[in-house]
């Protein structure tokens, strides 16, 4: 049985705290890309854009855009893959901005070390940032969120579940699988 972790009110409470921990580092929004990792990354990615357009009015906006890392992983030939997705950078590219990664859950750390290759093959960023809903523990690379949501510490048998009215029609994040 899935146990609710974040509603509706949680999830947009979590991405405003982090829009505002990403513009205080960034010390504003100049020069920033949003990349989100398909499929729930770009919807968050694009949310976080829309926040911190309404935290600072007047500032240059962010720029939010896509990264698809599909081809780069090095587990293609152990998982399922799902079709690619386009890779969409926003005008002026990623040279010399801070580039923060946006993805929904942050598990054992592949996507986003297939995330550095693809951005290596689009540019040189100035900085690189990680901001991710859900952050579940268990890596197997050693990487670290900036910007995160929720911890949830999880049980490798157990699955999180991230809903986004974008995609599924609802927001929330459950948890389950982990009986037995």
């Amino acid at each position: 049985m899935a146990r609710a972790v974040l509603n509706q009110a949680d999830i947009t409470r979590a991405l405003t705290r982090i829009s505002h921990e990403i513009l205080e580092s960034n010390r504003g929004s100049s020069d920033l890309v949003l990349l989100g990792i398909p499929t729930r990354g770009v919807a968050l990615a694009r949310r976080i854009a829309e926040t911190l357009a309404r935290i600072e009015p007047d500032a240059p906006p962010a720029l939010a855009g896509s990264l698809d890392v599909t081809m780069y992983r090095d587990d293609l030939g152990r998982t399922r893959t799902r079709t690619p997705a386009p890779t969409e950078v926003p005008p002026g590219g990623i040279d010399g901005k801070t580039v923060v990664l946006v993805d929904d859950v942050l598990y054992s750390g592949r996507t986003i070390r297939a995330a550095f290759d693809a951005l290596a093959d689009l540019g040189r960023a100035r900085a690189v940032r990680l901001a991710v809903l859900v952050d579940r523990g268990h890596r197997e690379f050693p990487i670290r969120a900036d910007f995160v949501g929720k911890n949830l510490p999880s049980s490798t048998r157990e699955r999180i579940n991230v809903r986004l009215a974008e995609i599924d029609g609802d927001d929330s994040v459950t948890i389950g699988g982990g009986e037995g």
